[in-house]
C-alpha cells in the first residue's frame, strides 16, 4: 500500500508554465475584453494546464462521496447521532440529496464509496464497497485508525480515482459523509496548520455554544494524548 502512495506522489508534477501561457493567449485572442470572464478564465487555464492540452474537453464527470463513521461521536460533539450516516448514504444512492440535484444539472454521475460506515448496505450499482472497518475508533481515547488502516484508506482513494480515469472520466469531484467528520478534520487541520484548535473548529451541523466548547476540548485532549507528528501526514 505504501509503495502505491509513494509512486503516486512521485508521479505528481507541476503544470507547465508554457501550457498556462498558451491557454492565456488563447483566451486573450477571443472576441471579448481581456479577463472579462473573471474566475471562469482562471479555471479554464488551470484545467487546460492540468490536462496538458490546447483543446481540453469535459465529456464524463463523476462525484465520489467517501462515507465513514467516526467513533468520536461518542463524546456528544454533533447535533446528530451516528445513525444519520447510513441514512444519508442511502439518500445519496436514492438520488435524494442536494449533491444529486447539482450533479444531475451537470450530467455527472454520483458514486458512494463505503470506506467505513457502521452499517452493512445492500448491493447497489452506485455503491462501491471498500469497507476497512465499521467506523473509526474514538480519537479522544485511542487512535482513530492504525497506521495500516490509514494507508489502506489513502490507497483506496488512489485506486478509485485511477479506475475512473481509466473509464475516461475527465472531471472528478470528491466529497465525504460521516457524522463527527468536522471534529476529525479540525483536529487534522490544527496539526497541519499549527493553528490553535479553537481557531479552526466550527459548529459543523449547527451545534450550540456548549457543544462547541465540548468539541474544542475533545480535540485538544485528543491532540495532547496522541501528539501526532506534524511532518508525517499519515501519522496525523
Amino acid at each position: 500500500m505504501l509503495d502505491l502512495i509513494r509512486s503516486t506522489l512521485k508521479a505528481i508534477t507541476p503544470v507547465s508554465p508554457n501550457r498556462i501561457g498558451i491557454a492565456q493567449a488563447h483566451l486573450d485572442a477571443l472576441t471579448k475584453p481581456p479577463k472579462s470572464l473573471g474566475l471562469l478564465e482562471d479555471l479554464a487555464i488551470k484545467y487546460a494546464a492540468i490536462r496538458d492540452t490546447d483543446h481540453p474537453t469535459i465529456k464524463n464527470k463523476s462525484v465520489i462521496i467517501f462515507a465513514a463513521d467516526h467513533g468520536v461521536t461518542e463524546e456528544g460533539i454533533s447535533a446528530y447521532p451516528a445513525k444519520v450516516t447510513p441514512q444519508m448514504v442511502q439518500n445519496f444512492l436514492d438520488g435524494g440529496a442536494a449533491v444529486n440535484v447539482l450533479a444531475k444539472q451537470q450530467g455527472a454521475e454520483v458514486l458512494v464509496v463505503d470506506i467505513g460506515v457502521n452499517h452493512r448496505f445492500d448491493p447497489h450499482p452506485k455503491l462501491l464497497d471498500r469497507k476497512i472497518a465499521f467506523g473509526t475508533r474514538n480519537l479522544a481515547k485511542e487512535p482513530a485508525m492504525s497506521r495500516a488502516e490509514a494507508e489502506e484508506a489513502i490507497t483506496i482513494g488512489i485506486q478509485v480515482a485511477t479506475q475512473l480515469a481509466d473509464k475516461e472520466v475527465d472531471l472528478l469531484a470528491t466529497g465525504e459523509m460521516g457524522i463527527g467528520n468536522t471534529t476529525a478534520s479540525s483536529a487534522i487541520f490544527s496539526v497541519l496548520s499549527g493553528l490553535p484548535v479553537n481557531q479552526v473548529t466550527g459548529r459543523g451541523t449547527g451545534i450550540n455554544d456548549k457543544t462547541l466548547g465540548k468539541k474544542i476540548t475533545v480535540i485538544q485532549r485528543a491532540l495532547a494524548l496522541h501528539s501526532p507528528d506534524p511532518e508525517d501526514p499519515i501519522d496525523i
